[in-house]
């Protein structure tokens, strides 16, 4: 994928609170994304947004 650096790229992800969810969200702040992290498991989205941020990626 060509980065370019004026455009922010967003992702947002779904059941993001444990399991696939919070790994790919992890990913994707790995690779530069801004990630919206959704689950109505409040402790466990805390983590996944918690997980992001030290991966680099901002949290929307």
């Amino acid at each position: 994928m060509t980065h370019t650096p004026h455009v922010r790229r967003t992702a947002v992800v779904t059941g993001a609170a444990r399991g696939i969810g919070a790994a790919v969200a992890g990913r994707l702040a790995g690779d530069g994304l801004a990630v919206g992290v959704i689950d109505p498991d409040e402790v466990g989205r805390a983590d996944t947004v918690e997980a992001v941020t030290r991966a680099g990626g901002p949290v929307d």
